[in-house]
């Protein structure tokens, strides 16, 4: 494993040595405030929200399948980097805080369940792993910090958009399933990007997801924005939680593509699915189960989700080809290098 490196969405791990991780997810404390920043003028509908915590459940259940097969007792190199941490777990042990100080798998078990490398992908066809590698957490610190945003940010998103024209359980339904595919979609594009420009590392977390759920609810309101109240606070709130998560990622072994990847796709995906009626939906909300009754949207809500589809479909497929012929975003942007690191005298980005 000497000379390889490894990149989490929560920070880049080198394969050999897992000491240089730093955490996309530092401060990612912030993005809890983004959950109550702005009340709807109406009162939404209440329910336990489901999606969210299968989520959580999923997250931490396959980051127990990964111990298992990590099985650190059976590593002969923990001779050489160590002896494996909390050992009384067995085969669940961590590997040696010197190859990895998350608390988590060596880098070559990520890789062999799914981890994203670029070479895997593009040479070998893989391309499942664009999304398997959203479910993979580079050790318990990354994983629990990804699934706390998670909880604050999905939750508030599925309940917050728990209204409708159907009954209170098609209304669960049809929310849930909006923030799902928000969250999907924006890894989807975080993995893709993160793919153009970075070949030499791999990369695990939900960190791309987070950003696209975090850029769903900026442009949820924008297209919104009539219909709520502190609308000026909630706006600099979402955009200074952005900006700072996105400057944690110009550090050294963080993978800022990935960021950027997730909140636009996400962002565009706001556009398109998470629209309200900008008057009688409140009316709505009185009516009988069943009852019809008009969707009252405005003409630049359907001109903004027309665009947002069109860049969705356009951008997404452009990429995909982009990647799958072997192209290197960086022959294309040779300043876009500077996105995801900027050397100073502490560190240098070009060393391995």
């Amino acid at each position: 494993m000497v000379g390889d490196d490894i990149e989490s969405r929560g920070g880049r791990v080198k394969r050999s040595s897992y000491n240089n991780i730093i955490a996309n997810n530092n401060n990612r404390s912030s993005v809890y405030a983004a959950s109550s920043t702005y009340m709807i003028e109406d009162t939404d509908s209440q329910w336990t929200s489901w999606l969210v915590p299968m989520v959580v459940v999923a997250n931490i259940a396959v980051f127990v399948v990964v111990m298992y097969v990590n099985n650190c007792p059976d590593h002969r190199h923990t001779r050489l980097v160590g002896k494996c941490v909390a050992r009384f777990l067995g085969r669940f042990s961590f590997e040696p805080l010197r190859e990895n100080p998350l608390f988590g798998p060596s880098s070559s078990t990520l890789i062999k369940l799914g981890a994203l490398e670029w070479t895997k992908v593009v040479i070998n066809h893989q391309g499942w792993r664009l999304i398997t590698c959203i479910w993979l957490h580079a050790g318990v610190i990354h994983l629990l910090v990804n699934m706390l945003s998670l909880v604050f940010i999905g939750i508030r998103l599925e309940q917050q958009f728990g209204f409708g024209m159907f009954s209170p359980s098609v209304h669960t339904l049809y929310a849930t399933l909006r923030v799902g595919i928000i969250y999907l979609l924006s890894g989807f594009g975080a993995s893709v990007l993160s793919s153009l420009f970075n070949r030499n590392n791999i990369s695990v977390g939900a960190s791309g997801a987070l950003f696209g759920l975090l850029g769903a609810m900026l442009s949820e309101l924008f297209t919104n924005w009539s219909i709520y109240t502190n609308k000026a606070a909630a706006l600099f709130t979402l955009l200074i939680i952005i900006a700072i998560n996105l400057a944690i990622g110009i550090l050294p072994h963080v993978d800022n593509f990935a960021h950027i990847g997730g909140l636009v796709t996400g962002f565009l995906l706001g556009f398109v699915l998470l629209s309200r009626p900008q008057y009688g939906s409140l009316e709505s909300q009185n009516l009988p189960a069943g009852t019809p009754f008009k969707s009252n949207y405005k003409p630049y809500q359907y001109a903004l989700w027309l665009v947002s589809v069109v860049l969705l479909v356009v951008g997404l497929t452009v990429a995909s080809v982009m990647l799958f012929r072997g192209e290197n975003g960086n022959d294309h942007c040779r300043w876009c290098r500077y996105i995801t690191c900027v050397s100073t005298s502490r560190w240098d980005c070009n060393q391995n």
